[in-house]
């Protein structure tokens, strides 16, 4: 007998006009959505995405108070879209709006949490570049991405398709949120850890001017999750439309410094030093209002909080999901954050990390 999920799927498919087409699975992430390849009988072939609603806890209401978010719990604090199929379609939507390549929305029922997607391929930035391919052009079109991304002003709310969707911003509290994810799970992942209510105290002090800045500097589109394993290389298009874009659904109005940190702090590869000054001498040299200065002052900070953030959440999904996997990330991310504090490195967080952090808990 068939789940009565697997009945949705098939009613969903049957009235897409797609109930003959092949399904093969798709490798799964660190979400609770789940993908399926479609060979249609005739055509090319299409992403099947599934995200059961009831999965999730709510996503934050617009004007949601911070103790109404908190009352909603992580998702709604941290501003995640809670996998909603309604994000991913506007998301979607506003991107190729900018000629950028997401992939077109064949057809979706959001209340249902599934959606038919253009195929985009399997040429991952990751993939590619581990059988040998050339890392600079990748990095360098995926600064073009942002670029491009980075030189309009998002609107506060994303209408396509039939959908809305609120681009809400990466606030204090979401980013507070993203902070806290490591002195709550690190000692729960190694019990030689453990942090005093006056530690705690001294890593928020750390953090509270860090997500001041990263509030007040939110003016674009962030993709979120902007690394080499949700980048695609599609060599047939031009300019920044060579790179395909992935798993966007958790987009808001961020800093730009980012989806920077994202791509050149990536958990589940090596970015070199040298890699990463040459990307970001792209970015800087191309024409964008900046300040130099106070941008690497915040890159080097809010870079810092996104690496702290990625090992919080390894931490949780080591030790309360057992996904064992994600341990073996955790050494690269603790380089990172060596490289996040060198100058100019966020004030406090290395005596913090050396009082509270031993070297031989960094691995």
């Amino acid at each position: 007998m068939i789940s009565k999920r697997e009945a949705a799927r098939r009613h969903f498919l049957d009235q897409a006009g797609l109930a003959d087409a092949r399904r093969a699975p798709l490798a799964g992430d660190a979400s609770t959505r789940a993908y399926e390849r479609l060979f249609p009988l005739s055509g090319p072939s299409m992403i099947f995405m599934d995200q059961p609603p009831a999965l999730e806890t709510q996503p934050c209401p617009p004007r949601a108070s911070a103790a109404e978010r908190e009352a909603l719990g992580y998702n709604a604090m941290a501003r995640l879209a809670a996998g909603r199929v309604e994000a991913f379609v506007a998301c979607a939507a506003w991107l190729r709006g900018q000629g950028l390549s997401a992939p077109a929305v064949i057809v979706s029922d959001s209340a249902a949490g599934f959606a038919v997607l253009e195929d985009l391929g399997d040429d991952l930035y990751a993939t590619r570049i581990a059988a040998g391919g050339a890392e600079a052009p990748l990095y360098d079109n995926a600064a073009d991405v942002l670029l491009r991304i980075h030189a309009v002003r998002p609107p506060a709310v994303l209408n396509a398709e039939g959908v809305s969707w609120p681009l809400l911003t990466y606030d204090d509290l979401a980013l507070r949120t993203a902070s806290e994810l490591l002195p709550e799970w690190l000692p729960r992942l190694d019990p030689r850890l453990s942090f005093s209510d006056q530690a705690i105290a001294d890593w928020r002090a750390v953090w509270a001017p860090i997500t001041a800045r990263g509030e007040a500097g939110a003016s674009v589109f962030c993709h979120r999750d902007f690394h080499a394993e949700n980048l695609l290389w599609l060599p047939r298009r031009r300019g920044a439309a060579r790179t395909g874009l992935l798993d966007f659904q958790d987009a808001l109005c961020a800093h730009p410094a980012w989806d920077l940190s994202m791509l050149l702090h990536d958990a589940r590869r090596d970015v070199s030093p040298e890699l990463e000054e040459a990307v970001l001498a792209r970015y800087l040299g191309a024409g964008l209002d900046l300040d130099r200065e106070r941008f690497m002052a915040d890159f080097h900070a809010l870079g810092a909080l996104n690496v702290v953030r990625i090992l919080g959440l390894f931490a949780r999904l080591v030790a309360r999901d057992a996904k064992p996997r994600y341990r073996a990330f955790m050494p690269r991310l603790w380089g990172y954050l060596d490289r996040c504090l060198q100058e100019p490195a966020p004030v406090g967080l290395r005596a913090w990390l050396d009082a509270n952090v031993p070297p031989e808990a960094r691995a």
